[in-house]
């Protein structure tokens, strides 16, 4: 925690002569006591002969056993103050919702009620009065509780013991019917008045039922809730006096580094301050010598002024139910509702056995189906496709559409032949015009035979001529799907893979969540969570806010008049914020990690007593700029926001 790294600045001055078993084997109060028991036989013996080696040896652990409770204390205020923040915060966030108010009531409602039937049974016994079912009605325990010489109240006091201490949230009694309904009679002997009199009544008094329901319904919760709050507010009381007291005591570094050069006498003197600040007053302590005067005050500071301090605040703690209610309490609700519910699911899930068994075959298939159809085929596929390069045709097949022209060229060279006597040379030059697609000569003999259709037909060549240009129109078909074949071989890759990106997608998306899912129940999430990286920023902020504002009391004095000096009850809140920082770091960041050991470095600046306001405020600068883009600290003010 940071109060160790401040107490290793604290300790420092002191000499360090040679290491001592003493002091080395033995806890300060051990060493203490054991330091009284060798000055008590040393009394007895009457030898006070010892020579100035001893003396500053002597010196020495008493200087470290003075440096010893200071840190004692330092920690002790420390641990209560986190405690007393912790279970505020608690309260605080119980209090942020209705639902959650409404859970606490009953989750504590046996607890309220045990407490008011003992308090029955002990006043009963007080008063030697037998023991009956009467006693527990509402007016006898209403009577009982008002005779209660030891702490008397109402009913809900009893309930709600807050309302012992803040009287002021105790809510107004309702006036009964008869002060509303008598109010509203009419003196008018009209039929017309009575009847619209009747009417008002009636409305009057179906408001008030409705009303008194919802008093009586509501202000349980209302008296939970102001029950939540006022303890929030007295843990924040106790969380500001020791915040208080810790910034105070650590205020006494230059001091300590000071009294630890100098006689017992300042030693005594220090430790009498910091009795003052744990409870509140001096210790008296024996006055018959100085190192004897010493011994008294580390023996009546360590173990007396720490322990009553540390009674004290327990049983503040323990007598306005401070902490919050212990798991028991919290759970016994789910408790009894989650065995039924169990049962109940058991008894469905046996009973619906061959729906179950039917609906997790068919997922089970649908799976498979899903992994087979849409990821293994469709990747086996692309590999065929980059492995091959596309061979083969896709829409016509390699040597349709030659043969279909080599027919068409030979159609086409029989009908000239036969029709327009061409030569060999005319026919080869024919030829070369048909695979540039040119027929000219044979629209020719089409254009002659059309101009007398019906003679063509019979004896010409007008269906010879019009078969050539079915074929011809089957070449140019062929030739178009060619094309579109070899369009669509350049893009298979690129229609490969848009037929499986969905189900790449869907596999992505889902391995993502259930791989974000399962790293976060094993690591907690990235730098520890979103929850405690919200904390991390949450005190940064806070620290920030607290170096602005610097909220002080007047229950110690303040930090000395220095130019920027940080009062007491701020510089022991900045501590609270300072030690959850490091506790995250040395927790959560990677060890041996630069981000950890920059960051640890900040908040050791922050913890520093020696740096002033503005110093501080610099640090807490540069930790917004050299770690908000790594711990996500925007995102998370914009999730809080939101």
């Amino acid at each position: 925690m940071s109060i160790s790294h401040i107490t290793s600045k604290l300790i420092s001055p002191v000499p360090s002569p040679e290491p001592d078993v003493l002091f080395s084997s033995l806890s300060p109060r051990d060493t203490i006591k054991y330091l009284q028991e060798q000055e008590c036989a040393n009394k007895s013996t009457r030898a006070f002969a010892v020579d100035g080696e001893e003396k500053a040896r002597k010196d020495a652990v008493l200087g470290r056993l003075v440096a010893a409770v200071y840190t004692e204390a330092l920690d002790v205020l420390l641990a209560e103050a986190i405690e007393a923040e912790a279970e505020a915060d608690w309260w605080a966030d119980l209090g942020r919702s209705r639902l959650r108010v409404v859970h606490y009531l009953i989750q504590t409602l046996p607890l309220r009620i045990t407490s008011l039937f003992g308090d029955v049974l002990r006043i009963l016994r007080s008063n030697n009065q037998s023991l009956s079912i009467s006693a527990f009605k509402p007016s006898s325990i209403r009577s009982l509780l008002s005779r209660d010489t030891g702490r008397p109240g109402s009913i809900i006091a009893r309930i709600f013991p807050h309302l012992h201490t803040h009287p002021r949230l105790v809510p107004p009694p309702l006036a009964p019917f008869g002060t509303y309904t008598l109010s509203l009679r009419s003196t008018s002997t009209s039929p017309s008045n009575i009847i619209a009199s009747a009417f008002r009544v009636l409305r009057h008094t179906f408001s008030l039922v409705i009303h008194y329901l919802v008093h009586f319904v509501t202000l349980p919760v209302q008296l939970a809730s102001h029950e939540i709050h006022a303890k929030r507010l007295e843990l924040e009381r106790i969380r500001n006096e020791r915040a208080e007291a810790l910034g105070e005591l650590t205020g006494k570094r230059d001091d300590l580094s000071r009294v630890l050069r100098k006689d017992l006498n300042e030693r005594t003197a220090f430790l009498q301050v910091i009795s003052q600040v744990l409870i509140g007053q001096n210790v008296d302590t024996a006055q018959s010598g100085l190192d004897v005067s010493l011994l008294d005050a580390l023996t009546a500071t360590s173990s007396r002024v720490v322990p009553i301090h540390m009674s004290l605040h327990r049983e503040n703690m323990r007598t306005y139910s401070l902490i919050r209610p212990s798991r028991f309490v919290r759970i016994w609700p789910r408790l009894l509702v989650f065995p039924p519910l169990i049962l109940y699911a058991v008894q469905r899930v046996s009973a619906s056995q061959d729906t179950l068994f039917s609906l997790t075959s068919s997922a089970w298939e649908t799976l498979k189906g899903f992994w087979r159809g849409w990821l293994v085929e469709p990747l086996t596929e692309i590999a065929k496709t980059v492995r091959t390069g596309g061979e083969g045709g896709i829409i016509v097949q390699e040597g349709s559409m030659g043969a279909d022209l080599q027919s068409l060229e030979r159609m086409a060279l029989s009908l000239a032949r036969d029709k327009l006597n061409y030569s060999p040379a005319q026919l080869h030059d024919l030829s070369n015009k048909l695979r540039l697609g040119d027929l000219t000569p044979i629209l020719q003999i089409y254009e002659e035979d059309i101009k007398s259709p019906v003679r063509s037909a019979v004896s010409g060549t007008l269906l010879r001529s019009l078969f050539v240009q079915v074929q011809k129109a089957k070449v140019d078909v062929d030739q178009a799907l060619a094309g579109i074949d070899k369009l669509l071989k350049s893009q298979e890759l690129t229609f490969a893979f848009v037929g499986v990106a969905p189900a790449l997608s869907f596999v992505y998306v889902t391995g993502g969540y259930l791989r974000g899912f399962f790293a976060g129940a094993s690591r907690h999430g990235h730098l520890g969570g979103t929850r405690r990286r919200t904390a991390v920023w949450l005190a940064i902020r806070r620290i920030e806010r607290l170096l602005i504002t610097q909220p002080h009391t007047h229950t110690h004095d303040d930090s000395g008049g220095r130019k920027g000096a940080i009062p007491h009850l701020t510089a022991g809140l900045l501590l609270l914020s300072v030690s959850s920082l490091r506790q995250y770091a040395e927790t959560w960041l990677p060890p041996r990690s630069r981000l950890r050991e920059g960051f640890l470095e900040d908040v050791g600046d922050l913890e520093d007593p020696s740096l002033d306001r503005e110093e501080k405020m610099r640090v807490v600068e540069r930790m917004w700029r050299s770690w908000g883009r790594a711990l996500e600290w925007e995102n998370l003010a914009a999730g809080v926001s939101s």
